[in-house]
């Protein structure tokens, strides 16, 4: 490893960090994969909770009565937008364009993700009032086990977005608050993965197989 190792990895490097804050970007980076394959798994587990729970319905209301594909076809739209704003933002950090552009492209971001997350709490709600709640049965509580886990990740998301958004508007773009919004971006579309992944098995297999 050379002298500056944030030169190893130009596609994941934000630039050189103060060696008193971090040593190694590179490191910093592969320790927030670990953690994000560490989450993968986890959510690999509650996926297969709910495969083996579809038409576990105890005569309850199932995916055919519950769903509604318009909402979720935006939600759909809304998520996988944010993570091409995401990536936007992204380049606009590593080309150094205008502080004004990075942080326009953050917020529309963000915008989408709280609208992501609107269009499903409503979801909920109109579940809910059909008498799909949690309690009702083996399928109910395995849905309610993986899809609001994925909705807190988000609300995590847009949490850390309003956190930088903050820090940038305080201190400016500092080499350290890029490494965390390259972390960020990670996440972000590691998110967009895991909602594929959940309206596949979920919402469409639900309805085909449940």
């Amino acid at each position: 490893m050379n002298g500056n190792p944030s030169t190893n990895n130009p596609s994941v490097s934000p630039g050189e960090v103060p060696g008193a804050i971090h040593k190694d970007p590179d490191v910093v980076i592969f320790g927030f994969w670990v953690f994000m394959m560490s989450d993968l798994i986890f959510f690999g587990v509650v996926f297969a909770i709910y495969i083996t729970m579809i038409g576990a319905t105890a005569g309850g209301p199932g995916p055919r009565e519950l769903f509604d594909f318009g909402s979720l076809f935006a939600q759909t739209m809304l998520l996988l937008t944010s993570s091409l704003t995401v990536g936007i933002a992204t380049v606009t950090m590593k080309h150094q364009r205008s502080q004004a552009s990075f942080l326009f492209w953050v917020v529309v971001t963000l915008i989408l993700g709280l609208g992501f997350l609107a269009l499903e709490l409503y979801d909920f709600s109109e579940m809910a009032a059909k008498g799909g709640v949690p309690q009702r049965s083996g399928y109910l509580s395995a849905f309610f086990g993986l899809v609001p886990l994925h909705g807190l990740h988000v609300s995590f998301g847009c949490l850390w977005m309003l956190v930088l958004i903050a820090q940038i508007w305080k201190v400016g773009m500092l080499d350290i608050i890029k490494l965390r919004f390259l972390r960020l971006a990670l996440f972000w579309h590691f998110l967009d993965l895991i909602w594929i992944g959940i309206f596949s098995v979920v919402y469409f297999g639900g309805w085909v197989y449940g």
